[in-house]
């Protein structure tokens, strides 16, 4: 069985809780744990919190979920672009799958609410990534 991590972002809640919601359904569908769920207070901290569940012995894989909505400055994609880069860089130094369920920058809150489905995806492209490696 594969047993995964889930990191989720609580800024923008309204977005990440439904998000959450289908990437647990996702693991059961699948028939997968998910042995450990942190939560986070915005994209930027995941990197850390997936970090954490990477290191763990009884982590296949991580999946983050959040979602980053357009701003007035450049401030969402300063955003996106470290959280993206940070957790590149745990899936490669924990040699571990890190899948990106993190919608935006640059969306408004109705496209993130359009993509609440995200959180699934990146979950099954988590458990795919896993057997595949195997």
């Amino acid at each position: 069985m594969v047993r995964l991590g889930l990191v989720v972002a609580e800024f923008n809640r309204d977005v990440t809780e439904p998000m959450e919601e289908r990437a647990l359904e996702a693991a059961e569908e699948l028939g997968v744990a998910v042995v450990e769920t942190i939560h986070v207070p915005g994209a930027y901290d995941a990197p850390l919190a997936a970090d954490r569940l990477a290191r763990r012995d009884d982590v296949d894989a991580v999946t983050v979920v959040g979602a980053i909505k357009s701003g007035d400055t450049d401030h969402d994609r300063i955003i996106g672009e470290a959280m993206a880069q940070g957790l590149t860089d745990v899936s490669l130094d924990r040699d571990t799958p890190v899948t990106l369920g993190v919608t935006g920058p640059g969306m408004s809150m109705d496209e993130a609410h359009a993509r609440t489905g995200y959180g699934a995806s990146a979950l099954e492209g988590a458990v795919d990534l896993v057997e595949e490696l195997q």
